[in-house]
């Protein structure tokens, strides 16, 4: 039994079908590639505050300089050993929820290892790449929240070790990115599409 449409409204319908999945399938797409793009120059500008860091471990801090160098670097450099590994294992997998989610977490402990070695040698920037202070001298409560286009409140900018907009611009741009192709993905009928073609949320690096 032929499962072939056998009028011409029949094929009508099919060739709509078909339409409406390749157009929503190449839009999916789009996103994605946006996502790998921005995650590239994410890569980069991580990858640049992470040689910052390690260029630092040579010399000692101020306040280590009445004690023992070597301890107080000890911390910051498995941090660093740790961000190193695991941004080269988040480049060969950046959509996945995961990998992420592990290198978020070793960024927040080089981020903290920093600080703490480094109390006064951090900048804060919001997500327009304007300077927003640097770490620790504006309080929370007066600080201003970051708004997305969209109206949402938007993850606290990060202190960065290096002072530089290009992390804080190149995070906020990612998840940006992630935030619209996850939105596809989770539209109907486009949901079918991905279902079908086994396209997964990605997730974003806060």
């Amino acid at each position: 039994m032929s499962v072939l449409p056998d009028s011409l409204a029949g094929w009508i319908v099919v060739a709509v079908l078909l339409f409406w999945f390749v157009g929503a399938y190449n839009r999916l797409v789009r996103l994605r590639a946006a996502v790998l793009q921005a995650y590239a120059t994410l890569d980069a500008a991580l990858t640049r505050q992470l040689d910052f860091v390690q260029t630092s471990l040579s010399a000692p801090s101020a306040a280590e300089e009445s004690t023992d160098p070597a301890a107080g670097a000890s911390s910051l450099q498995a941090a660093t050993t740790q961000m190193a590994t695991l941004l080269g294992a988040t480049r060969q997998r950046p959509l996945e929820a995961g990998s992420m989610s592990a290198l978020a977490t070793a960024l927040q402990v080089l981020l903290t290892a920093w600080q703490r070695r480094h109390p006064d040698a951090v900048t804060s920037f919001h997500p327009d790449g304007t300077l927003s202070r640097p770490a620790g001298q504006a309080s929370t409560a007066n600080a201003l929240v970051p708004v997305t286009a969209t109206g949402a409140i938007a993850a606290e900018p990060m202190a960065w070790p290096e002072p530089s907009a290009a992390a804080e611009i190149a995070r906020t741009q990612f998840n940006l990115a992630v935030a619209s192709y996850n939105a596809a993905l989770a539209q109907f009928p486009a949901l079918l599409v991905a279902w079908a073609v086994r396209l997964r949320p990605a997730a974003p690096l806060h």
